[in-house]
């Protein structure tokens, strides 16, 4: 049996339809170009001065945001060089919370800077080489400019808190970060457990009603829902509450059956058996001391009634993670069967009432001022859907901030400050370095510069002439030195008096996974695309009316 040899005279290695990009020109350049295509997307969105990008997805969902997590999960990014960028700026967003935008735009600038080098005719692997010895450098120098550290065996204060949370959330809302910096202080401050370190972020919660405006948010300690309660009981103070996972009704039985029904009697009967069932549950519950129901499912008519009449307020609550996190505030366990909770399954509320926000009817559990609660929530006033979800994904970032302090209340200059001190640095250290790596840690160094000139060009400022202000004031010592946004002396500012810090953990780990990204591109060599699995869709009959 002979082989059959394609005309071009090479092996069939693939399936037909497959493609192949080999070599600088195809695989690397191109990857670097879709990369930069990207990182310029998102860094207009960078810093104070960002813009909002208004995103519409592929279920017709409207997002206006400078949230750049939440661009690129919204856009679907397809090519799978820039995936690797989408990537790392995701594991940025698990481990952080923060700094995703600083990821995506370190990693296209230093893939644009090592274009050149490849252009020039170093080989992607000194590159590599280079990069590599450049990230190792720059975090150790990044320790050595820690301006602060928040002590993290005692408690912080709320001033203290919310100060150095502000600079994370005047990044996506400017001019509302004070205000909103108060808010998370005072929501994770109430929520704190004993060892701060153990700070859980999904014990603040934010609930978002649309009318008022932003100084009308507030924080109750303890839950808010978007719903009244089902009967006539709309409050219960100092209340004991059982939770069911399970519907309050009259029960189902699992089998089909047919009840033979000979009179009227026969069929008031019936009914009335099961209306007697469900009353003696209710009355049990009743008699062990509940005052509030909590139901995880529907609530039938009958069950209303019996809950109204015995003087127990109940409330659906739909979501099983609201649920989850409501047995932790009231301390219950959820029952999936209809009965009088035990004493270590009953949980205990000081406050249950529903009251009225912006014409809105909610729900809110909360404890007593002064007593520690396992959960506070942020209720959000605003005056579009739009704004109040941006609110919301901004202090996610500022509540995430919170759990990075905790942790390592290490801070270093904002404002760029840190990027131009390590581009200085880092330089120097290049210099030093013999062999051709020097080149590609020259151009980490001046990848570096990307942050403090994006700040400045989304302010409006000379890029140019600012970064030479930054070169020429840490010249001279300035270590803190940072871009000034209002265009004051020279578009330079010293971030330590002005309280423009941002956490050393966070900006550790954007140099550390932007550089990984880079390097993942750069080792690439080749791109093989399989062809598409899946048959064709079936023709269409032409006339397929005609009969």
């Amino acid at each position: 049996m002979s082989l059959k040899v394609p005309k071009s005279g090479q092996m069939q290695l693939f399936k037909e339809g497959y493609k192949t990009m080999s070599g600088l020109e195809e695989a690397v350049l191109r990857n670097i170009e879709a990369v930069s295509e990207l990182s310029e997307k998102v860094r207009t969105s960078f810093g104070p001065n960002g813009r909002n990008k208004l995103i519409i997805n592929h279920l017709g969902k409207l997002f206006v945001t400078s949230d750049a997590a939440t661009i690129i999960r919204e856009i679907e990014v397809v090519h799978p060089a820039a995936k690797l960028l989408v990537m790392a700026s995701e594991a940025q967003e698990q481990e952080m919370g923060d700094a995703t935008n600083l990821v995506l735009i370190l990693a296209g600038e230093l893939l644009k800077r090592a274009e050149n080098l490849l252009v020039m005719g170093l080989h992607p692997s000194e590159v590599v080489i280079g990069y590599e010895m450049a990230v190792e450098k720059g975090r150790q120098e990044l320790e050595g400019i820690v301006a602060k550290n928040l002590d993290n065996s005692v408690l912080p204060s709320q001033a203290e808190l919310a100060t150095a949370i502000a600079p994370s959330l005047a990044a996506k809302q400017p001019g509302s970060e004070k205000f909103l910096s108060e808010l998370v202080a005072e929501a994770a401050l109430a929520v704190m457990p004993t060892s701060p370190k153990d700070f859980n972020v999904d014990s603040v919660r934010i609930v978002k009603v649309l009318g008022g405006g932003l100084d009308h948010s507030r924080v109750v300690r303890g839950m808010v829902f978007g719903r009244e309660a089902e009967g006539i009981v709309k409050k219960a103070t100092k209340a004991k509450v059982a939770v069911f996972s399970c519907g309050m009704d009259i029960g189902q039985t699992e089998t089909k059956g047919t009840v033979l029904l000979k009179n009227a009697n026969d069929l008031l009967d019936f009914s009335r058996g099961e209306e007697k069932q469900l009353e003696g549950y209710i009355k049990e519950i009743a008699d062990s001391g509940v005052k509030v129901v909590i139901a995880a499912s529907g609530v039938g008519d009958l069950a209303l009634h019996y809950l109204n009449r015995m003087n127990i307020a109940v409330i659906k609550i739909l979501s099983k993670f609201d649920l989850r996190r409501l047995c932790r505030v009231v301390g219950a366990t959820p029952l999936a069967r209809l009965g009088a909770p035990t004493p270590e399954e009953a949980g205990f509320v000081d406050v249950m009432e529903t009251i009225e926000i912006g014409g809105d009817r909610v729900t809110v559990f909360r404890q007593e001022a002064g007593e520690r609660t396992r959960t506070a929530t942020i209720v959000l006033r605003g005056a579009t859907t739009n704004h109040l979800d941006d609110l919301e994904r901004s202090l996610d970032d500022g509540i995430n901030t919170v759990r990075i302090l905790l942790r390592d209340g290490r801070l270093v200059p904002g404002a760029g400050a840190s990027e131009i001190e390590l581009a200085r640095r880092v330089a120097e250290f290049g210099e030093k370095t013999p062999g051709l790596a020097q080149h590609a840690i020259r151009k980490w160094a001046e990848a570096m510069e990307v942050i403090p000139k994006t700040l400045a060009e989304n302010a409006g400022l000379s890029a140019e002439d600012v970064v030479s202000a930054l070169y020429k004031a840490h010249g001279e010592g300035q270590v803190d030195a940072g871009v000034n946004i209002e265009g004051e002396n020279n578009g330079v500012i010293a971030t330590s008096k002005a309280s423009i810090l941002d956490s050393w953990a966070a900006k550790d780990w954007a140099l550390k996974l932007a550089t990984g990204a880079a390097v993942s591109v750069l080792r690439v060599d080749s791109i093989i695309i399989s062809k598409q699995a899946g048959l064709a869709p079936p023709k269409q009959n032409q006339n397929w009316d005609e009969d």
